[in-house]
C-alpha cells in the first residue's frame, strides 16, 4: 500500500508539472487529471492507511478526555 501511494503520488505530481511545462493542447487537462488524481485518489489512501488502525475516541472530546486532560494539567501545576 505505501509503494501503491508513492507511485500514484508521483504519477500525479508527474502529470501537473507536464501540464506546467509543455505546451500543447493537453497541458491544462493533464493539470486537471493530475490535480484530481492527487485530491481524490492519492490523499484518500494515504489518509485511510494512517488511520486504520486508530481509535478515533483516542482523538474526540469526550467527557472521560478532558477529564484526562485537567488530572493532566494538575499533576504538572503541582
Amino acid at each position: 500500500m505505501k509503494y501503491l501511494i508513492l507511485i500514484l503520488f508521483l504519477i500525479t505530481s508527474g502529470s501537473i508539472l507536464t501540464g506546467l511545462f509543455l505546451d500543447s493542447i493537453y497541458s491544462e487537462k493533464l493539470i486537471g487529471f493530475g490535480v484530481m488524481g492527487l485530491f481524490f485518489v492519492v490523499f484518500p489512501l494515504f489518509s485511510y492507511r494512517h488511520w486504520k488502525d486508530k481509535n478515533l475516541k483516542d482523538y474526540m472530546l469526550t467527557k472521560e478526555n478532558l477529564d484526562k486532560m485537567r488530572e493532566n494539567q494538575e499533576d504538572k501545576k503541582s
